[in-house]
């Protein structure tokens, strides 16, 4: 704790820094109180990332907000976009579809990855704890972060049981190209979260 003529200072030890400015005064009713609560940077290893869809192919502006934020985001980390296509058999079972998806994307994980899922049943997380999801990922020695968007019936199982965590990025259902683009501002967002850039409020 720090003081001064001008107010105290109170610094918890926590990523989370709680800042009271008091006002001047002998302490009686009346004396105004400013709380700010700010983040301190986390020091991360830049863990390559690699976002995995499966789905139709994009729209023009959907692919030209992916390229905007691909960019930004390879600015902190490398990064890869990897697209599956739904349905890769054309079979009209639905248990066999998730099956052939589910097949496609193993082959593009390795061992030493981390795997996030993203599904509308998972885990609800703050932009916050999604940052520190990716810092915490780095942590393990991964050799990357992989996120992993699945197609319209969703993940098979044995995508949920090889993944490390599943989240998901809203309680209302998203359809696959706006979970994807919703995905990538808060990849962006995390890491601005763990520089203390000036992005999130």
């Amino acid at each position: 704790m720090e003081a001064s003529h001008y107010g105290r200072i109170v610094v918890s030890s926590s990523s989370c820094t709680s800042i009271m400015i008091r006002a001047a005064g002998s302490g009686k009713v009346g004396v105004q109180e400013k709380a700010i609560r700010t983040r301190l940077p986390r020091s991360t290893r830049a863990l390559p990332m690699r976002v995995i869809t499966v789905g139709k192919a994009r729209s023009i502006g959907v692919q030209n907000i992916a390229l905007e934020y691909t960019k930004k985001i390879q600015h902190y980390c490398r990064f890869e976009d990897v697209q599956v296509r739904s349905n890769p058999k054309n079979t009209r079972d639905v248990s066999a579809q998730i099956a052939s998806e589910g097949e496609y994307v193993m082959r593009l994980i390795s061992a030493k990855e981390w795997l996030v899922l993203l599904d509308e049943h998972g885990k609800e997380v703050t932009s916050e704890q999604f940052a520190d999801l990716m810092a915490d990922a780095s942590d393990t020695g991964a050799s990357a972060l992989v996120f992993c968007i699945g197609g319209p019936f969703g993940h098979g199982p044995q995508l949920h049981a090889r993944a490390n965590i599943t989240v998901k990025l809203s309680s209302m259902v998203l359809n696959h190209q706006l979970a994807f683009v919703v995905l990538l501002e808060q990849i962006y967002r995390g890491w601005t979260i763990l520089r203390g850039e000036n992005y999130h409020h």
